[in-house]
């Protein structure tokens, strides 16, 4: 894990990397540790299989300090109150959140509402070359049109708590 670490620290400097999802095995607490010690303040350390959107992981993490966001996929945890849950934590940890897909997606488009409203600001869906992933884009772009401007995506300011996007 160390010279992962060092690779990823590599990169990051030699390169405009601003996140990294699963850097590092889903059960090493320590080294994920070590890598949001090193690279979290100025890039999202994002753990997916690390939480698996699961409320004591997420607590785990943000007293271990092993990451800066949380990808979060509404299916994996079983309720929309703890997938809720589970966001509001890790937003008042400081945290982003990622509300994300999984492989083989419908063209279901709840994800995207889930994003506006609980204002993750970031949406992980995949390139826009599919009809599932275009039908979330899509009601993204429907949503915006429904709030004439009442909302705002916040842009790099997604990422709050990087301090390269302050």
């Amino acid at each position: 894990s160390t010279e992962m670490i060092d690779y990823y620290v590599k990169l990051v400097s030699d390169y405009p990397v601003i996140s990294i999802e699963d850097g590092l095995d889903e059960d090493d607490w320590t080294s994920w540790s070590l890598l949001t010690a090193q690279l979290g303040k100025y890039t999202q350390i994002v753990g997916d299989d690390l939480y698996a959107t699961n409320m004591e992981r997420l607590e785990k993490g943000i007293t271990q300090k092993t990451s800066n966001s949380i990808l979060i996929k509404p299916n994996q945890i079983g309720t929309l109150s703890e997938t809720l849950a589970v966001i509001k934590r890790a937003q008042q940890a400081g945290w982003t959140t990622i509300i994300s897909h999984r492989s083989g997606e419908t063209e279901d488009t709840t994800i995207a509402d889930l994003a506006v409203a609980s204002n993750t600001g970031l949406i992980k869906t995949g390139a826009p070359c599919r009809s599932e992933r275009l039908a979330k884009y899509n009601r993204l772009l429907k949503i915006e049109e429904e709030l004439e401007g009442s909302a705002r995506y916040p842009g790099k300011g997604a990422l709050y708590n990087l301090e390269r996007m302050k």
